[in-house]
Protein backbone atom coordinates (compact mmCIF):
# COMPACT_ATOMS: atom_id res chain seq x y z
CA UNK A 1 0.00 0.00 0.00
CA UNK A 2 1.37 3.31 -1.02
CA UNK A 3 1.14 6.23 1.99
CA UNK A 4 -0.60 9.33 1.08
CA UNK A 5 2.99 11.21 1.25
CA UNK A 6 4.38 8.88 -1.44
CA UNK A 7 1.42 8.74 -3.39
CA UNK A 8 1.81 12.84 -3.53
CA UNK A 9 4.85 12.49 -4.48
CA UNK A 10 4.29 10.47 -7.49
CA UNK A 11 1.65 12.73 -8.45
CA UNK A 12 3.90 15.70 -8.23
CA UNK A 13 6.29 13.97 -10.06
CA UNK A 14 4.17 12.88 -12.56
CA UNK A 15 3.24 16.66 -13.17
CA UNK A 16 6.81 18.07 -13.38
CA UNK A 17 7.88 15.27 -16.35
CA UNK A 18 4.62 16.44 -18.10
CA UNK A 19 5.20 19.98 -17.51
CA UNK A 20 9.51 20.26 -17.83
CA UNK A 21 10.79 17.35 -19.93
CA UNK A 22 14.29 16.56 -18.39
CA UNK A 23 16.27 18.64 -20.78
CA UNK A 24 19.45 16.52 -19.69
CA UNK A 25 20.06 12.33 -19.81
CA UNK A 26 21.78 11.04 -17.16
CA UNK A 27 21.15 7.76 -15.25
CA UNK A 28 19.70 9.07 -11.83
CA UNK A 29 17.76 12.88 -12.50
CA UNK A 30 15.78 15.07 -9.87
CA UNK A 31 13.96 18.46 -10.69
CA UNK A 32 15.64 21.28 -8.49
CA UNK A 33 15.63 25.39 -8.51
CA UNK A 34 18.56 27.37 -8.28
CA UNK A 35 18.09 30.95 -6.73
CA UNK A 36 19.25 34.06 -5.41
CA UNK A 37 21.87 33.45 -1.94
CA UNK A 38 21.98 37.83 -1.17
CA UNK A 39 18.81 37.70 0.57
CA UNK A 40 19.01 34.11 2.06
CA UNK A 41 18.48 34.41 6.16
CA UNK A 42 21.37 32.95 6.91
CA UNK A 43 25.02 31.94 5.65
CA UNK A 44 28.12 30.09 7.06
CA UNK A 45 30.13 30.74 10.04
CA UNK A 46 34.00 30.80 10.06
CA UNK A 47 33.58 27.78 12.13
CA UNK A 48 31.53 26.15 9.05
CA UNK A 49 34.29 27.48 6.61
CA UNK A 50 37.24 26.54 8.55
CA UNK A 51 35.78 23.00 8.79
CA UNK A 52 34.50 22.83 5.12
CA UNK A 53 38.32 23.86 4.22
CA UNK A 54 39.33 20.98 6.02
CA UNK A 55 37.26 17.94 5.08
CA UNK A 56 37.66 18.56 1.17
CA UNK A 57 41.30 18.21 1.79
CA UNK A 58 40.66 14.76 4.02
CA UNK A 59 38.37 13.78 1.53
CA UNK A 60 40.43 13.92 -1.39
CA UNK A 61 42.74 11.34 0.28
CA UNK A 62 40.10 8.80 1.81
CA UNK A 63 39.63 5.19 0.04
CA UNK A 64 35.89 3.92 0.86
CA UNK A 65 36.28 0.99 -1.78
CA UNK A 66 36.11 -1.43 0.71
CA UNK A 67 32.27 0.24 1.65
CA UNK A 68 31.87 0.09 -2.03
CA UNK A 69 32.44 -3.42 -2.08
CA UNK A 70 29.51 -4.27 -0.42
CA UNK A 71 27.20 -3.30 -2.83
CA UNK A 72 28.34 -6.18 -5.00
CA UNK A 73 25.74 -7.73 -6.73
CA UNK A 74 22.90 -5.92 -5.02
CA UNK A 75 22.79 -3.21 -7.28
CA UNK A 76 22.20 -1.47 -10.92
CA UNK A 77 24.96 0.45 -10.89
CA UNK A 78 29.19 -0.03 -10.16
CA UNK A 79 30.60 0.30 -6.15
CA UNK A 80 32.63 2.52 -7.17
CA UNK A 81 30.32 5.00 -6.38
CA UNK A 82 30.65 4.99 -2.85
CA UNK A 83 33.77 5.94 -3.36
CA UNK A 84 33.05 8.78 -6.22
CA UNK A 85 34.05 11.99 -4.94
CA UNK A 86 32.69 14.94 -5.55
CA UNK A 87 29.47 13.49 -7.00
CA UNK A 88 28.74 11.14 -3.66
CA UNK A 89 29.19 11.77 0.01
CA UNK A 90 30.48 9.00 1.84
CA UNK A 91 34.11 10.35 1.62
CA UNK A 92 33.03 13.96 3.02
CA UNK A 93 31.40 11.79 6.09
CA UNK A 94 34.06 10.09 6.95
CA UNK A 95 36.10 13.38 6.15
CA UNK A 96 34.06 15.12 9.35
CA UNK A 97 34.34 11.96 11.38
CA UNK A 98 38.13 12.18 10.67
CA UNK A 99 38.67 16.29 11.68
CA UNK A 100 35.43 16.35 14.27
CA UNK A 101 36.63 13.30 16.40
CA UNK A 102 33.05 13.00 17.67
CA UNK A 103 32.13 11.02 20.69
CA UNK A 104 28.49 10.12 19.11
CA UNK A 105 27.27 10.38 15.48
CA UNK A 106 23.30 10.52 15.24
CA UNK A 107 22.35 9.35 12.13
CA UNK A 108 18.85 10.13 10.89
CA UNK A 109 17.55 7.40 8.32
CA UNK A 110 19.56 3.92 7.99
CA UNK A 111 18.55 2.71 4.37
CA UNK A 112 21.06 0.37 3.10
CA UNK A 113 23.39 1.05 5.65
CA UNK A 114 26.98 2.20 3.68
CA UNK A 115 27.02 5.90 5.19
CA UNK A 116 27.27 4.51 8.74
CA UNK A 117 29.64 2.26 7.46
CA UNK A 118 31.63 5.29 6.09
CA UNK A 119 30.61 6.83 9.36
CA UNK A 120 32.30 4.22 11.42
CA UNK A 121 35.44 3.72 9.20
CA UNK A 122 37.09 6.77 11.25
CA UNK A 123 35.36 6.90 14.20
CA UNK A 124 37.50 7.06 17.15
CA UNK A 125 37.93 4.91 20.11
CA UNK A 126 34.95 5.10 22.35
CA UNK A 127 33.02 6.91 19.64
CA UNK A 128 29.77 5.43 18.52
CA UNK A 129 26.85 5.79 15.78
CA UNK A 130 23.62 5.37 16.76
CA UNK A 131 21.69 5.30 13.19
CA UNK A 132 17.70 5.58 13.29
CA UNK A 133 15.57 4.36 11.09
CA UNK A 134 11.79 2.66 11.21
CA UNK A 135 12.60 -0.70 9.29
CA UNK A 136 15.09 -2.88 11.21
CA UNK A 137 18.37 -3.06 8.59
CA UNK A 138 17.93 -6.85 8.12
CA UNK A 139 14.63 -6.38 6.69
CA UNK A 140 15.79 -3.07 4.43
CA UNK A 141 15.51 -4.13 0.85
CA UNK A 142 19.60 -4.68 -0.86
CA UNK A 143 21.06 -3.57 3.24
CA UNK A 144 24.78 -4.14 2.93
CA UNK A 145 25.12 -4.27 6.75
CA UNK A 146 26.49 -6.94 8.16
CA UNK A 147 25.99 -8.82 11.98
CA UNK A 148 29.98 -7.96 12.48
CA UNK A 149 29.36 -4.22 12.11
CA UNK A 150 28.00 -4.43 15.37
CA UNK A 151 29.96 -6.39 17.34
CA UNK A 152 32.24 -4.08 18.90
CA UNK A 153 28.82 -2.00 20.17
CA UNK A 154 30.23 1.43 18.44
CA UNK A 155 27.25 0.80 15.74
CA UNK A 156 23.89 0.53 16.88
CA UNK A 157 20.34 0.90 15.15
CA UNK A 158 17.55 2.05 17.07
CA UNK A 159 13.94 1.60 14.92
CA UNK A 160 12.12 4.37 15.83
CA UNK A 161 10.32 7.46 14.16
CA UNK A 162 11.94 10.69 15.48
CA UNK A 163 9.76 12.66 13.48
CA UNK A 164 6.90 11.72 16.27
CA UNK A 165 7.47 13.95 19.59
CA UNK A 166 6.95 11.07 22.30
CA UNK A 167 9.43 8.90 20.61
CA UNK A 168 12.15 11.76 20.07
CA UNK A 169 11.72 12.78 23.56
CA UNK A 170 12.14 8.74 24.61
CA UNK A 171 15.63 9.31 23.39
CA UNK A 172 16.20 12.97 24.30
CA UNK A 173 19.14 12.47 26.78
CA UNK A 174 20.87 10.59 24.36
CA UNK A 175 20.78 12.96 21.21
CA UNK A 176 21.92 16.45 23.31
CA UNK A 177 25.06 14.54 23.31
CA UNK A 178 25.88 14.21 19.58
CA UNK A 179 28.43 15.95 18.06
CA UNK A 180 27.72 14.74 14.74
CA UNK A 181 24.03 14.38 13.69
CA UNK A 182 23.58 12.95 9.62
CA UNK A 183 19.67 13.58 8.79
CA UNK A 184 18.82 11.54 5.39
CA UNK A 185 15.19 10.73 5.74
CA UNK A 186 11.97 10.61 4.27
CA UNK A 187 12.44 14.43 1.88
CA UNK A 188 8.58 14.15 1.95
CA UNK A 189 8.31 17.60 2.88
CA UNK A 190 7.28 16.55 6.38
CA UNK A 191 9.50 14.64 8.54
CA UNK A 192 12.56 17.12 7.99
CA UNK A 193 10.25 20.12 9.66
CA UNK A 194 9.70 17.97 12.45
CA UNK A 195 12.92 17.24 12.86
CA UNK A 196 14.35 20.50 13.27
CA UNK A 197 11.59 21.58 15.57
CA UNK A 198 12.52 18.48 17.95
CA UNK A 199 16.49 19.14 17.33
CA UNK A 200 15.83 23.07 18.22
CA UNK A 201 14.57 21.91 21.02
CA UNK A 202 17.34 20.20 22.37
CA UNK A 203 19.95 21.45 25.32
CA UNK A 204 22.98 20.41 23.49
CA UNK A 205 26.11 19.64 25.61
CA UNK A 206 28.40 20.84 22.51
CA UNK A 207 27.40 22.64 19.62
CA UNK A 208 26.96 19.85 16.58
CA UNK A 209 27.44 20.46 13.46
CA UNK A 210 24.60 18.59 11.11
CA UNK A 211 24.52 17.61 7.72
CA UNK A 212 21.52 17.24 5.93
CA UNK A 213 21.28 15.02 2.26
CA UNK A 214 19.36 15.72 -0.50
CA UNK A 215 19.15 19.67 0.08
CA UNK A 216 18.61 20.18 -4.10
CA UNK A 217 15.26 17.86 -4.51
CA UNK A 218 12.37 19.58 -4.85
CA UNK A 219 10.78 18.65 -1.69
CA UNK A 220 13.81 19.65 0.60
CA UNK A 221 14.59 23.20 -1.22
CA UNK A 222 11.59 25.11 1.52
CA UNK A 223 13.31 23.67 4.46
CA UNK A 224 17.06 24.48 3.61
CA UNK A 225 16.03 28.17 2.16
CA UNK A 226 14.30 28.91 4.86
CA UNK A 227 16.72 27.31 7.85
CA UNK A 228 18.15 29.82 10.02
CA UNK A 229 20.91 28.12 11.69
CA UNK A 230 24.32 29.22 10.59
CA UNK A 231 24.81 27.17 7.01
CA UNK A 232 26.97 26.00 3.97
CA UNK A 233 25.96 24.43 0.91
CA UNK A 234 28.54 21.83 0.21
CA UNK A 235 26.90 20.38 -3.00
CA UNK A 236 29.87 20.80 -5.21
CA UNK A 237 31.94 18.87 -2.29
CA UNK A 238 29.16 15.91 -1.64
CA UNK A 239 26.22 14.54 -2.80
CA UNK A 240 25.07 15.80 -6.64
CA UNK A 241 21.65 16.04 -5.27
CA UNK A 242 22.74 18.00 -2.15
CA UNK A 243 24.64 18.22 0.55
CA UNK A 244 24.28 20.65 3.73
CA UNK A 245 26.57 21.25 6.20
CA UNK A 246 24.87 23.65 9.47
CA UNK A 247 25.51 24.04 12.90
CA UNK A 248 22.23 24.62 15.72
CA UNK A 249 22.02 27.90 16.61
CA UNK A 250 21.32 28.47 20.11
CA UNK A 251 22.47 28.88 23.38
CA UNK A 252 24.50 25.96 24.92
CA UNK A 253 23.13 25.17 28.51
CA UNK A 254 25.93 23.63 29.54
CA UNK A 255 26.18 19.38 30.28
Amino acid sequence: MISTTGFRKRILDAIQVRLFPNPVHARHAVYSMVYSEDDAVSGPSARLLDVAAKILMLARDIDLQDVGNRMRGRFPYPDSIVNLWPGEHYRLLAALVQLLRPRLVIEIGTAEGLSAVALLKYLPTGGQVITFDIVPWRDYPRSCLQESDFSSGQLCQITDDLGNPQLFDKHRAMLKRADLIFVDAAKDGVLEPKLLEQLSSLDFETQPLVVFDDIKQWNMLALWRELKWPKMDLTSLGHWCGTGLCEIDKVIRGK
